[in-house]
């Protein structure tokens, strides 16, 4: 077990590339920092694989069952090793963990607030949604200085990566096909381009301890901006319209330039009064109610 002195010792040990693990004596803020931020994100992962079960039976086709099927297990699988990661980290037990999610006392990403209302709606979620999540995951993993999470993050991001391929795949499907397709996508990118957009959350604030500490490598704004920059013309090159009526393409850079953000919708999530949070809630409840008998045949509550 490590120790340091005080907080400069400890912040010369992580800017020289330092590792910290789960058995040193970390310093209080960055312990319950770093704990909050993996619990966040366990959080995500389990409310992302509650919406992709529930599209497992309108699944148009048996091996789209089967892709949604593997995809809910590599999210529920996430969220269980983060909850461990999380645990270890002494802050809160695993069952207090998910009390807290159930009752409505921790957050989730935003994008786990929206109804999927379509099948086109699940295939934004994947070339959207799924990218932003790898983006912003593989720029954790990139010098995460918690090892437990860092360790964790390679096997998360991998299989993103292939959630985010699966989206693409989906995608071309809905741009080569008939307009009633093109139109449904259409409709579906109008509800899922700004959540996904914000996923990235606001600009960092210029103390963001999570960027001194090296458990984020980017700033948000960068983040969003690269997505911004890459997924404009791949849409536009789809052959669909990113609604966005302020976008424009700056004439010396060629850098796509969007609208002011109203950060509204994604405040409101934080407190979970988003559009579909107390229904996902209550999903999330009742699922957790319903599978009690196979947690207590395996010895385990939460």
């Amino acid at each position: 077990m490590r120790t340091w002195d005080d907080l400069d010792e400890f912040q010369a040990f992580l800017d020289d590339g330092g590792m910290v693990e789960a058995d040193d004596d970390m310093p209080e803020e960055y312990r319950h920092e770093v704990f909050r931020f993996i619990e966040f994100h366990a959080n995500s992962e389990l409310m992302g694989g509650l919406t992709e079960r529930d599209w497992i039976p309108h699944s148009p086709g048996l091996r789209l069952k089967q892709i949604f099927l593997a995809k809910t297990q590599d999210e529920i699988g996430h969220a269980h090793l983060l909850y461990m990661v999380a645990a270890d980290m002494g802050v809160k037990t695993r069952d207090e963990m998910m009390n807290d999610l159930l009752a409505g006392e921790t957050r989730f990403h935003n994008v786990f607030h929206y109804r999927a209302e379509t099948w086109a709606d699940q295939i934004a979620i994947a070339f959207l949604v799924d990218a932003a999540a790898f983006a912003s995951q593989r720029a954790v993993f990139a010098k995460c200085t918690y090892g437990p999470y860092k360790r964790i993050l390679r096997r998360i991001v991998g299989e993103e990566g292939f959630h985010m391929r699966h989206g693409e795949e989906m995608l071309l499907k809905m741009a080569s096909g008939s307009q009633v397709q093109r139109d449904l996508f259409q409709a579906a990118l109008e509800r899922w381009w700004w959540p996904a957009v914000q996923l990235f959350g606001p600009d960092s604030p210029p103390d963001d301890p999570l960027l001194k500490w090296y458990i984020k490598s980017e700033r948000n704004e960068v983040l969003r901006h690269a997505y911004v920059q890459k997924y404009v013309p791949l849409l536009q090159g789809y052959g669909f319209t990113v609604p966005d009526d302020g976008l424009r393409q700056d004439p010396d850079t060629g850098e796509w330039m969007m609208s002011e953000i109203d950060w509204a919708p994604l405040k409101a999530t934080f407190s979970n009064a988003g559009p579909d949070s107390a229904r996902r809630l209550a999903n999330a409840v009742r699922n957790h109610a319903e599978s009690a008998w196979f947690r207590e045949s395996i010895g385990v509550s939460a």
